[in-house]
C-alpha cells in the first residue's frame, strides 16, 4: 500500500516544470513572481507537485488552442517527503512517532481508496484493515479486521457514482463501528451525493439531502466531514456536528502558478446560485472582477444560457462551480464567454462527476484548462488533454488531525 504512494526518482520533471508546480528548489522564486498576479492562499500546506507522463500527440485547435495536454496524462498528484514543506515534514514525523499509538483509526471504503491512502500517508498512519464484499445478490458485507473499542474512527467514503452502492456501504461501515464499541465515529465524505436535492422547487418533490443526513445520523455517526457541499443549508440537515471543508485553497494555489496578469483576470459564476462562492474566490485572486452567467433551467441536467452580467472582453475568464456533472451549464457558459470576447476560459470545480456527455463537452476546445480535484476518483477513460486533477489529501488529512486534536478547522481557510 505504501509503495503505491512513492514517486519514482525517474519521474519526468522536465515536462512537468512548465505546466505544473515547480520543484522545491525554485518554489521561492515562483512564489515571489506570482504574488503580484494572485493573492496566495493562506492554506500553504497544499502546495504539491503533480505526477506527469510524457506529452502526447493529441491536438486541439478549436478555440482555446493547445498543442499538447496540459499535464500529459492527468494523474492525481501524489505527495512525498521531497515536496513536503518543512513545517509539515516535521509535523508528520512527530505525528508518526508520538501519535502512532493513539486511539485514532482510519478506514477506507471502496469508493476512493487512492485518496484514502494519500490521506493516511500525510497523517503518518496506516489504513485500518476492513473486509468489504458483496454477496451474490448484491448485499454489502463489512467486517472490521482490528479492534476499534474506545477509538476515534474516521471512515473515508465518497457517495460518488454508483451513489446508492457507496452510500449503503458507508452506512454499513458506520453500523459495524458502532457495534464494535468505537468511541467516536466520523464519516469523512469528500463528495456528498444527493446534495442537489436540498429544497422543494415544485410540488411533490422529496428533499433527499435531509433523508441521507438522517440515515447517516441514525446509523451511528457522531460527526460528518464533507467537502464543498452544494449549498451551505445542507449542514443544517444533520443533527450532529458537520465540518465543511472548502477545497478552494488547493485550486487557488495551483492558479497562483499561472503567469496571468491580475488585470486580465475575471472570475465567472456559471449561475446566480454560485455568486457567493465565486465572489469569495475572486476576492482571493487579487480581488478580481466578477461576472455572472444568467441561465434558465428547463429541467434536470438541462440548461439554457440567456445573458451575461459583467465584462469579459479580452480577459482570461475563470469559471468556478462546485461540481461538473454533464457539463451542460459550464459548456454553454463558456460558449457565451467566447461570444462576448473572452481570450481564454478556465473551468474550476471541486467534484468531477463527469456524467455523459461531459467529456465531449469539456474537450471540445472551449476551455484552456479544466481544473478539478480528486474527491471523486479519476477514471482512465475520462481523461482528456485539458484536464488537470489536484489532490485534496493533505487538506483532508490536516482537517482530520485538527478535529482529533480539538483544534480550529476554520483557521485553515483564513
Amino acid at each position: 500500500m505504501a509503495a503505491s504512494l512513492v514517486i519514482p526518482a525517474s519521474t519526468s520533471s522536465s515536462s512537468s516544470s512548465s505546466s505544473l508546480h515547480s520543484s522545491s528548489s525554485s518554489s521561492s522564486s515562483s512564489a515571489s513572481s506570482s504574488s503580484s498576479l494572485f493573492s496566495r492562499s493562506s492554506c500553504s500546506f497544499n502546495r504539491r507537485r503533480s505526477l506527469v507522463a510524457g506529452p502526447t500527440n493529441q491536438q486541439n485547435s478549436v478555440r482555446c488552442e493547445r498543442a499538447e495536454p496540459v499535464n500529459g496524462k492527468p494523474f492525481v498528484p501524489v505527495i512525498n517527503d521531497q515536496v513536503l514543506p518543512k513545517f509539515l515534514k516535521s509535523r508528520r514525523l512527530a505525528d508518526t512517532v508520538h501519535k502512532s499509538g493513539s486511539r485514532l483509526k482510519l478506514f477506507s471504503g471502496t469508493a476512493n481508496p487512492k485518496l484514502s491512502e494519500e490521506i493516511a500517508w500525510y497523517m503518518g498512519l496506516n489504513l485500518g484493515k476492513v473486509q468489504i464484499k458483496r454477496f451474490a445478490d448484491g448485499e454489502i458485507y463489512v467486517q472490521l479486521q482490528e479492534s476499534v473499542r474506545g477509538c476515534d474512527v474516521y471512515l473515508i467514503q465518497s457517495t460518488c457514482p454508483p451513489a446508492n452502492e457507496n452510500l449503503m456501504e458507508l452506512l454499513v461501515m458506520v453500523d459495524a463501528c458502532r457495534r464494535a464499541s468505537a468511541k467516536n465515529i466520523t464519516a469523512v465524505i469528500p463528495y456528498f451525493g444527493y446534495a442537489r436535492a436540498d429544497r422543494k422547487t415544485q410540488g411533490r418533490e422529496s428533499i433527499a439531502a435531509k433523508l441521507v443526513a438522517n440515515l447517516i445520523t441514525e446509523a451511528g455517526a457522531d460527526r460528518v466531514l464533507a467537502c464543498d457541499l452544494h449549498s451551505g443549508q445542507s449542514m443544517g440537515y444533520f443533527d450532529i456536528p458537520v465540518d465543511h471543508v472548502y477545497c478552494q485553497p488547493v485550486i487557488l494555489d495551483y492558479l497562483a502558478s499561472k503567469k496571468i496578469a491580475s488585470d486580465d483576470l475575471v472570475v465567472v459564476s456559471p449561475d446566480v446560485g454560485g455568486v457567493a462562492r465565486a465572489r469569495a474566490f475572486a476576492k482571493k485572486l487579487s480581488d478580481a472582477p466578477l461576472a455572472i452567467v444568467d441561465k434558465r433551467r428547463h429541467g434536470h441536467n438541462v440548461a439554457e444560457v440567456m445573458n451575461l452580467i459583467g465584462d469579459v472582453k479580452g480577459k482570461v475568464a475563470v469559471m468556478l462551480d462546485d461540481m461538473i456533472d454533464t457539463a451542460g451549464t459550464i459548456a454553454k457558459g463558456a460558449a457565451l464567454l467566447h461570444e462576448e470576447g473572452a481570450r481564454e476560459v478556465y473551468a474550476c470545480s471541486t467534484h468531477a462527476v463527469f456524467s455523459p456527455p461531459a467529456i465531449e463537452r469539456l474537450s471540445s476546445g472551449l476551455f484552456q484548462e479544466v481544473i478539478v480535484t480528486n474527491t471523486i476518483p479519476a477514471v482512465e477513460s475520462s481523461s482528456f488533454p485539458q484536464l488537470t486533477v489536484l489532490s485534496v489529501a493533505n487538506l483532508l488529512g490536516e482537517t482530520i488531525w485538527r478535529v482529533h486534536d480539538d483544534c480550529s478547522v476554520s483557521s485553515i481557510f483564513q
